[in-house]
This record gives C-alpha cells, structure tokens and sequence, in this order.
C-alpha cells in the first residue's frame, strides 16, 4: 500500500470481518475509524463514460472519506504543494480527503461504485471549484 504524501489526507483501512461461507463485512464507524461524525452519505455509480472526470474541487470545512467498493478509479490529491495520485480497487481501503484538499477522480472502471462519508451537510459556499482560486486560497493560509 503506497503511503499518503499529500498534507491532510491518509488511509483509512476498514477491518475486513469473514462471515463463514456467507461474504465478508466492512465496518465504518464515526469517530473511530472514520475520524469525524458522518452527517452525510452519497455514492456515485453509473460512471459508463470513459473520459468521465469527478471532483475538481476542494474543500474549506468538509472532510470526507472515500472507499471504491466496486470496480477501481483514478484519485489525484493536491495539497498545493505537493500532488498524488492514488489507484483505488479495495473496498475496505479508503481515502480521508481533509479540508484543503484539491481532488480528482477519473479512470473509473464501468462497474465503479464509489461511496463517500461527508463531516457536513451539502454547502456550496464551502466549495473550491477553481483551481487557481484554491492556490490562492492556500497562498493565504500560509
């Protein structure tokens, strides 16, 4: 597993739990293994389009995990100081993606389900989606 280099972000492994001959279970549980109280859950799916491009954006307040728990993609993280880019195909593996945090996922195998844990409600006004605006943003904190 490659390690996280980018400021605000690390990996998240779920314990994977052998239910006999029955499947496997992953557990996430607020405040434990994901660090923040889930306010928010969403998916995406249906990602058919093979040039199709996610995320682009960053975060002031938000913080999210992401887990790929079918299929695999492609996620780039950029601090604005250092960028990574992560391949993700292992349910119980999950990305923190910490607030400052500009990301992008593409590559999606068609069968790709992405699920993500959300510290907040849906905000607009906490959205970065303008990749200059975000390095100035980050200028400004320093």
């Amino acid at each position: 597993m490659e390690k996280i280099k980018v400021k605000n972000c690390k990996i998240i492994e779920l314990p994977i739990i052998k239910d006999a001959h029955d499947g496997l279970i992953s557990v996430a549980n607020s405040m434990d293994n994901i660090p923040f109280e889930i306010k928010r859950t969403y998916y995406i799916y249906g990602l058919y389009n093979p040039y199709a491009i996610r995320g682009m954006h960053a975060h002031k307040k938000l913080q999210q995990v992401v887990f790929c728990i079918n299929g695999s993609f492609n996620l780039s993280l950029d601090d604005g100081a250092k960028k990574q880019d992560y391949y993700m195909d292992k349910p119980n593996i999950g990305i923190y993606l910490g607030i400052e945090l500009w990301h992008t996922m593409k590559n999606f195998s068609q069968d790709c389900i992405l699920l993500i844990f959300a510290s907040e409600y849906y905000n607009e006004s906490d959205y970065i989606r303008n990749y200059d605006q975000f390095v100035k943003y980050i200028e400004t904190k320093k």
